[in-house]
């Protein structure tokens, strides 16, 4: 297993200015990492080609890989030529990943916020043609580069494994995977394991996170709790102490035969360079204990 995390994990420090992005990969690699995932919050990089060779540069020296490269995007347009634009938005990003060395990509299909209706089944069956198109034309484009290019579970519309699993067959590109989240599932009221269970056969990457869960008549009140598409409750927790089964989880992946990279993704309410410490070390800790 090789150990890493994302920059989503330090964005408040990377807003506040307490770490600059160069600083990152050392900072990982202090703390017992082995490779970086970007994830463009608090920083950007498609319009400074020159901090994105300095950031490659730092990785290198510090002996950090630059994992993968997570953003929004979607495909779900209503003009064709605002269906083109994206595609050749994200292009530019792909030409930036090689650049940087970098040959895993993750990429929405669908808006991120959206409103509870087009999150169901109808909205995600009417999109499914320019979802499809999209994926393909950016795998496609990818693939000179060998480039891996990824959908997650991620974004409400496109979160259920089986809808996960629908768009990678449709989309039928060798080099065109799943990032799975083992966390995401409950934010469609999907049963953690059995996402997991369904969709690691097409992971190319594993992101960890854990989640503090509430039904949906025990209202937590304030904070930082995410509504699921059912009306439950969740909240970014430190990874091991929260309350998705972590140790279940991981002893599933450790059988199957995965044994590639972990990316830890903290998204919890806790100071997160401390907060970040702590899950790095529950996740070596609750992996090798499986």
């Amino acid at each position: 297993m090789k150990l890493g995390m994302s920059s989503y994990c330090v964005l408040p420090a990377l807003k506040s200015g307490e770490l600059h992005i160069l600083d990152v990969p050392k900072w990982v690699k202090d703390h017992g990492g082995e490779h970086l995932e970007l994830v463009p919050y608090g920083f950007t990089l498609i319009d400074q080609p020159e901090l994105a060779d300095q950031l490659r540069k730092r990785a290198e020296e510090e002996g950090i890989e630059l994992s993968n490269y997570s953003m929004p995007a979607n495909f779900v347009q209503d003009t064709e030529e605002e269906f083109v634009a994206e595609v050749n938005r994200l292009k530019e990003h792909v030409d930036l990943l090689d650049r940087m060395n970098i040959r895993h990509m993750r990429h929405d299909v669908t808006a991120f916020t959206l409103p509870h209706e087009k999150t169901l089944l109808p909205y995600f069956l009417n999109s499914f043609d320019q979802i499809i198109e999209g994926s393909k034309q950016i795998a496609d484009y990818a693939a000179q580069f060998g480039i891996t290019t990824t959908i997650e579970n991620h974004g409400f519309s496109v979160q259920q494994s089986d809808r996960v699993q629908q768009v990678l067959l449709a989309v039928d590109r060798p080099n065109f995977k799943t990032t799975l989240d083992i966390g995401n599932f409950l934010c469609v009221d999907e049963d953690p394991m059995v996402g997991v269970k369904n969709n690691l056969p097409y992971a190319s990457l594993v992101h960890v996170k854990d989640f503090y869960i509430r039904p949906f008549d025990e209202d937590p009140g304030e904070g930082a709790w995410i509504k699921t598409t059912h009306g439950n409750f969740i909240r970014g927790s430190i990874f091991g102490q929260g309350d998705v089964e972590i140790r279940k989880i991981f002893k599933y992946i450790k059988e199957s035969g995965y044994d590639d990279k972990l990316t830890l993704e903290f998204e919890g309410m806790e100071e997160c360079l401390e907060a970040t410490r702590i899950s790095l070390n529950n996740v070596r800790r609750l992996w090798d204990a499986v």
